[in-house]
Order: structure tokens, then C-alpha cells, then sequence
């Protein structure tokens, strides 16, 4: 992909980002195609999903309440920017918890794990804001965030597919040929 060839070199990064990644063999396909430190990875895998989720969230907000679209992508940053923290908190713990774990990879039913953990800590934290936000109550809140669960749960497995595909696998998932 010519668009991703930077990312195939670490020569195209400044000094203070090349201390975080390093080039990688495109010789097999389930070598990243950038190497990168645990804590780095987590950050871009953030940034990124979070930058999707304003991209949708804000627009289905505003027709789903009849909202001015300032309005809601402004509520739609601040759910995000919360996710942000809840996304780098959760899977440090995800991955921490993964590293101990006999069986390496990460199957469906570890994808549905994460979903589910991850989707479920989050709605506990979203439903006050958005009934704060959009002035509706906690129930019709809870209501507009099973909406938004519902996306969300499989937009996350979906987004960390396709980033562990692009990126490859963190340390703690690698095979030993992986690593």
C-alpha cells in the first residue's frame, strides 16, 4: 500500500519517534508491518479507534435527539476522550491478564472477551454524561447507549482485527515465531 509506506521504514520518523519503532521484515504476513513498544502501540490503537468513534458517534447523536451537530460532537468528543482513558487502562489490564495465560494468540472467544469487558466498563461511565449532556434521563440514557453498544461492540472487535492485522500482535498475544 503506498499509503502505509512510510510506516515500512523507520528512517521516515523524527529521532524522537524512531525510539519507539523499528523497521520489520514484510517477508511473512503475520510479522507487523511496524514494530512498536507496548505502550506506543496502545496509544495509536486509542487515538485511532477514538478517531472513528467521533466520526460516526457525533452524526448519529445529532439525528438520533434532534441536537444541533456542535452539540453532539462536542458530547461526542467528550465520550471519546473518556473512552481514550477507559481504552488505555482496560487493555493494559487485558494485556497484563493475556501475558499469564498458557494459550498464545488471541482466538474469537479472547476478541469477545475484550469486547465485552471493554464495551461493558465503558457503558457505566458513558450513561451519566450522556443523560447530563443531552438533558434525557438515565433510563432513556442507558437506552441510547445499548444503541451505541451495539456498534461499538462489534466496531471494537472489528477495529482491533484489522489494527492487529496492520500492526500485528502485541507481545503478550505473540507465538513464540511471532515474538
Amino acid at each position: 500500500m503506498v499509503g502505509w509506506a512510510c510506516f515500512k521504514t523507520a528512517h521516515c520518523f523524527s529521532d524522537s519517534v524512531n525510539q519507539y519503532l523499528s523497521p520489520v521484515s514484510p517477508d511473512s504476513p503475520n510479522e507487523p508491518v511496524l514494530c512498536m513498544t507496548p505502550r506506543f502501540r496502545r496509544v495509536l490503537q486509542a487515538i485511532l479507534y477514538e478517531a472513528f468513534a467521533i466520526a460516526f458517534v457525533g452524526p448519529v447523536l445529532s439525528f438520533a435527539f434532534d441536537k444541533p451537530p456542535s452539540s453532539t460532537l462536542g458530547l461526542a468528543v467528550v465520550l471519546s476522550s473518556i473512552a481514550l482513558a477507559w481504552n488505555y487502562v482496560f487493555n493494559t489490564l487485558f494485556e497484563r491478564w493475556e501475558s499469564r495465560q498458557s494459550e498464545r494468540g488471541r482466538s474469537f472467544t479472547r476478541r469477545l472477551l475484550h469486547g465485552l469487558g471493554f464495551e461493558g466498563g465503558l457503558v457505566v461511565m458513558l450513561v451519566p454524561v450522556m443523560a447530563l449532556w443531552l438533558e434525557i434521563s438515565a433510563l432513556d440514557a442507558f437506552l441510547a447507549n445499548l444503541g451505541l453498544l451495539a456498534f461499538f461492540f462489534f466496531y471494537a472487535i472489528a477495529f482491533t482485527w484489522a489494527f492487529d492485522r496492520i500492526f500485528g500482535l502485541p507481545e503478550s498475544a505473540a507465538t513464540s515465531h511471532e515474538a
